[in-house]
This record gives structure tokens, C-alpha cells and sequence, in this order.
């Protein structure tokens, strides 16, 4: 006589997704049946890396508005729960006051990380708050050590001593951490071996929690590798995090230091900023419906790789790329004449695709004589986006054309996904194209790169180089040094500390998790690859089950989210408010079979349903 145990490793938006849906199934359950659901995290419910306790100004970078937890409406969206917390705007600001106070939150705000985090604990507040009497919430605040097999069930170890027997195990642990890289021990070992002569030299890997940034010493020089959303974390912990302030807006901000920020130097591969989000005048839920790169299409190559070369695998740039430009090129014009074009009599011109290929390479085989040169040039493509920005998603060419990749997820999708492309299209198309796509697509809010421009203005914040450059130890100098050979003068800068700007992806093997390194020493989990290429995350089925060493599904495991981008893309999302989400789709078939899973494992005289049972966290 028992009640099924289900344990979800992982308490963040993907986690509460999963308990969402077994909230709404429970009915589903075998008769006579309870459930535990125990939850593994050490945080706050629901939140996950958005930390209710990080500062005000870390941002979301798509609209409030358009976040919802409840995409089918039978909750508030991120923007109406705010309004109902008693949140009002203050300038950039928001806070808790009396309704005369402030402005109302609007449909165009971004608002703090911080704030989401405290929405997500509201939904899981909520959501355990109507468990039908047959389930049970225990929230074990802490982390999972390891996971081991054992008669048809699983044995969850937590860092605390608790073993949980599971009938069942959902992964949904987000974000991870890689371990030290060949280079990350160089930098270190530099580091400690000439800290006697720069006490503010240092070599940071992962910038979160931000307030590890506080390590760094005023005035010391900080070079920043790279330019997108976690650069933007960067820059706004060590200026308005240090005290500083912004006056103003648009093209007039200005920077008001607080003489504590120190110098920073950005630099990337490219050296390209993150394209401004355009204002979006396509609603809550507008969206653009793609005419020529649609699933459909992407269908119609898949039968014709089957019959020319004998495989459903497409080439990302060979065969979808055209469809993906000839759509943007469509969406360029259509925009820039301001009228609808039957797709049938649509061209692509020569003018459309040198207008796409600017939006996709803007340095386009530029030279630059000097790091003058350069700086003008990137101060300059910066204000031209942000005039695009201000114009709107509607009516700006550039940014209804970058915004309809957002639109064509599915698309995308239905490429790439388990095994859609060929093995060297696939390292491609993870290499080249997404970096591409999330730079012109998938970019921050407009105030960031007003600010970033302030920033520069007021000359806290400067470019370490251009294309091209390099970061190397300067042993002579104690600092590090990044070189770029521009024409005329190449330039070599100096930092104390370096800062690497960007978020690890999730490859099994060299993931800092001890769990992940249990699992796969046990051969539970096992690396996905497309043929010789590992793209990382886990190997699942479509349905999110996982699947072990031996190539077999387990019976009861399943992975959602971050650890599973790889055989998936685009995992790293939140629901839209009113329209159907992948993210709802995925939780809800993971939970399907789950069901199905407990009906053919349980049986009758194996159940003791007690009622009245009540949720429980442990410390």
C-alpha cells in the first residue's frame, strides 16, 4: 500500500510548468491513487535563475505584457499580476505604492527580473494552493547529489541526506555551469601567478550571481567578452549597480557617475552589438505567418533529400536558408512599401537581398584603418538601430523583417530538431546562425543600448578593439591585453579583470552539476548527437523521456528545458500570454506519458490514497 512519489529536480519556470500540469491531470491518476510530488531546489519556489532577491536593474528582455504563466488565460499575465501586487512606474523604476502614486504599468514595459521571480512564486503559491485533495507538494530546499535505478523506481540523493524513491523523475535544472575549459585554467594560473603585482587583476567565467562583480575595484579597467543580454547584466552592475545614474531618455540620456564604476572594455568576435528590440506594434499576441519558410516547406525538403540523396537530413544553409531570406527579403518589402504582396508575385530582387544581407553580416567585408574608425562606425550602427527600434515592428523594414525570425520558431523547429539536419549543417547552424539570429532577433530592450551609448558619451564604457580580436596574458604587464590587427594601427588595450559575458551551453560531459556527473558515470543520461557532432544536451525522445547509455527510453525519466537544447532549440523561454506555447506542449506530453507510466506500474492493491494530506517544505 503506497501513494506515487514524483520528484522534479529543478524548481524554476520549467519545473513549476511540469507541476502546473500535474495539478490540471491529476484526475488522470489510477483510482485510489495519491501523489507526492517533491520538489529538489534550494530556492525560492518557482523561481529559478530569476532570483526575487537580484537587483532592480536586471531586466527582462521581452515585453511583460507578453509573459504568462497562464497562456490559456485562467491566470494573469506577468504585466496584470504586477498590477494587482500594487506595482507603479517610477521613471525606469518600479514599486509597490498607493494607486496615486507613480504611472500604471503598461503593455510596452520591461520590467525587473526580480519581479518575474516573484510572479513565478505567486503561480506556484497558487497552483498549491488548488491541489485537488489527492496530491501532495513537498519542497525539499536543497540540491540533488545523485540519482541511482533500483527495482523499476529511482532513488533521488539530496545534499542534505534525504533519499527520495521515486516512481517517477522530471529534470528540469536550467542553466549550468561548465568546468574549467584549457583556457579558464591559463587565465587563472595567470592570474595567481602575477596577483603580487595588480592586486585588481582577476578572471571571472560567469558573472552571476552579480553580486560576484563586486569583487572588482573601482576604477580598475574591466574588459567584457561579448555584446548580448548578459553583457547588458555586466554593464548595469558596474554602473547603476555602483551608484551611478541615467537622466533622460533616447538619444539625450546622459550618465551621471558615481565615481565608484570602474573603466569597461567591450569586445566580442565581431565586436557587433545585440540589435534593440523594435516597439512592438503587433499586439499581445500578433504574430507574422510565414509565407515561404513554413513547416510545410520544411517538409517538402525533407522529401526531396529522401529521394535525391536518400535521407530525410536537410542543409541548413543550403536548403533552408533561402526560404528563411526570401521570407525576410518578403517581409522587407512589404514593410518598406507599406502594402500586402500575394506571395505568389513576390521576388526576391537583387535590392531585397542586398537590404537582407546588410541586416545579416552589417560589417559586410568593412576594413577599418583604425580603432577610430571602428568606434565611429559602431557608435553610428547603434543610433541608426535604435532610430529603426523607435519606429516599431510594423513599420521599420529592418525591424519587421529581424522580428519575423522570432515569428518563425516553428520553422526553425521543424529544421533542426532531433536530427533534422546533417551533422555538419547542424555545427553550422549552432555555430553561425544562432549567434546571428539572437543578435538581430532576440536583443535587449531599447533603454539598454540608449544607455550604452550614454555609457560611451560619458567614457565609462569603451570598445577593447574591433573584428578580429584577440585576448592574450600580458605577463610583462600583469594585465590582460587584447590585440586587434586593425590596417593602418593595430591596437593593443590593457584590462585588470576579464569578465566572460555569455552563458555556458549544457554539454553533459563538461557540465559542473555532480548530478550530471552521476547520471552519466551511471549511464542514465547520455550526451545527444547528431552523427560525430555533439551539439550538447541530454538524448530524450520527442516526448522528453530520457534516454540512457544504452540508447533505451527510461521508464519514468523525463528532461525539459535548458538540458535538453541541443536535440531541441529554442528551449529557453517563458509562455506567451494567449497563444500556444511549446513550453506548455512539451510539460504537457512529458505528464501524458507519465500518467500512462503510473497506470502500468501500479496496481490496485499497491495504493493507499490518504486524504487531507498537506503541502510540506523541508529546510
Amino acid at each position: 500500500m503506497r501513494t506515487a512519489q514524483v520528484t522534479i529536480v529543478g524548481l524554476g519556470s520549467r519545473g513549476l510548468g511540469v507541476l502546473q500540469q500535474l495539478a490540471r491531470g491529476a484526475d488522470r491518476l489510477p483510482s485510489g491513487v495519491g501523489l507526492d510530488v517533491h520538489l529538489v531546489d534550494p530556492g525560492e519556489s518557482g523561481q529559478g535563475v530569476h532570483s526575487g532577491r537580484q537587483p532592480d536593474h536586471l531586466l527582462t528582455n521581452t515585453l511583460a505584457s507578453q509573459l504568462s504563466m497562464f497562456p490559456d488565460g485562467s491566470g494573469p499575465t506577468f504585466t496584470e499580476w504586477a498590477a494587482q501586487a500594487g506595482y507603479r512606474r517610477f521613471g525606469a523604476s518600479y514599486h509597490r505604492t498607493d494607486p496615486a502614486n507613480g504611472e500604471p504599468i503598461g503593455e510596452h514595459d520591461y520590467l525587473p527580473r526580480s519581479m518575474l521571480g516573484e510572479y513565478l512564486t505567486f503561480v506556484f503559491d497558487r497552483t498549491v494552493a488548488r491541489l485537488p485533495s489527492r496530491m501532495r507538494v513537498v519542497h525539499h530546499r536543497s540540491r540533488v547529489l545523485d540519482m541511482e535505478a533500483a527495482d523499476g523506481r529511482y532513488v533521488v540523493h539530496t545534499e542534505d541526506g534525504f533519499q527520495i524513491t521515486s516512481d517517477a523523475v522530471f529534470l528540469t535544472t536550467g542553466h549550468g555551469r561548465r568546468t574549467p575549459t584549457d583556457d579558464d585554467v591559463a587565465f587563472e594560473n595567470f592570474v595567481a601567478d602575477h596577483r603580487a603585482r595588480n592586486d585588481r587583476l582577476a578572471y571571472l567565467t560567469d558573472p552571476y550571481p552579480v553580486d560576484t562583480l563586486q569583487r572588482i575595484a573601482p576604477g580598475s579597467t574591466v574588459a567584457v567578452q561579448g555584446f548580448g543580454l548578459t553583457a547588458h547584466d555586466v554593464i548595469a552592475a558596474l554602473t547603476v549597480g555602483r551608484g551611478g545614474r541615467f537622466e533622460d531618455e533616447g538619444h539625450q540620456m546622459r550618465y551621471v557617475p558615481s565615481g565608484r564604476e570602474p573603466r569597461l572594455l567591450m569586445f566580442s568576435r565581431q565586436c557587433l552589438p545585440a540589435a534593440a528590440r523594435g516597439v512592438n506594434q503587433k499586439g499581445l499576441t500578433g504574430d507574422y505567418t510565414p509565407h515561404f519558410f513554413t513547416p510545410d516547406a520544411v517538409g517538402d525538403l525533407r522529401r526531396n533529400a529522401k529521394t535525391t540523396r536518400g535521407t530525410t537530413q536537410i542543409d541548413f544553409e543550403a536548403e533552408a536558408v533561402p526560404l528563411l531570406l526570401r521570407e525576410m527579403g518578403y517581409v522587407h518589402r512589404s514593410t518598406r512599401e507599406q502594402r500586402d504582396i500575394a506571395p505568389e508575385q513576390y521576388e526576391f530582387t537583387a535590392e531585397d537581398q542586398a537590404a537582407i544581407a546588410a541586416l545579416m553580416d552589417p560589417l559586410g567585408g568593412k576594413e577599418f584603418a583604425t580603432l577610430d574608425d571602428f568606434r565611429a562606425f559602431f557608435t553610428a550602427f547603434v543610433t541608426d538601430d535604435l532610430d529603426h527600434a523607435a519606429q516599431g515592428n510594423l513599420s521599420s523594414p529592418v525591424k519587421a523583417a529581424t522580428d519575423a525570425i522570432r515569428d518563425m520558431r516553428a520553422s526553425l523547429r521543424a529544421a533542426v530538431e532531433f536530427g533534422g539536419l546533417t551533422p555538419a549543417s547542424h555545427q553550422a547552424f549552432v555555430s553561425r546562425w544562432v549567434p546571428l539570429m539572437n543578435r538581430i532577433s532576440f536583443g535587449p530592450p531599447r533603454r539598454r543600448n540608449y544607455e550604452l551609448l550614454a555609457l560611451m558619451r560619458a567614457g565609462v564604457v569603451d570598445l577593447a578593439g574591433g573584428p578580429g580580436c584577440r585576448i592574450i596574458p600580458d605577463r610583462e604587464a600583469a594585465r590582460f591585453a587584447i590585440e586587434t590587427p586593425f590596417t593602418d594601427e593595430p591596437a593593443v588595450r590593457h584590462a585588470d579583470a576579464l569578465v566572460i559575458a555569455r552563458l555556458d551551453l549544457f554539454h553533459p560531459e563538461t557540465d559542473d552539476s555532480p548530478v550530471t556527473a552521476s547520471l552519466l558515470a551511471r549511464g542514465l543520461i547520455r550526451p545527444y548527437a547528431n552523427g560525430g557532432y555533439r551539439p550538447g544536451g541530454l538524448d530524450i525522445t520527442p516526448a522528453g523521456r530520457v534516454i540512457d547509455r544504452t540508447g533505451e527510453p527510461l521508464a519514468g525519466v523525463w528532461a525539459l528545458g535548458y538540458p535538453v537544447e541541443g536535440p531541441r532549440y529554442y528551449t529557453y523561454y517563458l509562455p506567451r500570454a494567449g497563444m500556444a506555447s511549446r513550453f506548455t506542449v512539451e510539460a504537457r506530453d512529458a505528464v501524458d506519458e507519465l500518467w500512462q507510466h503510473l497506470h502500468t506500474t501500479l496496481s490496485e492493491e499497491d495504493i493507499d490514497a490518504r486524504p487531507d494530506r498537506q503541502p510540506v517544505s523541508l529546510p
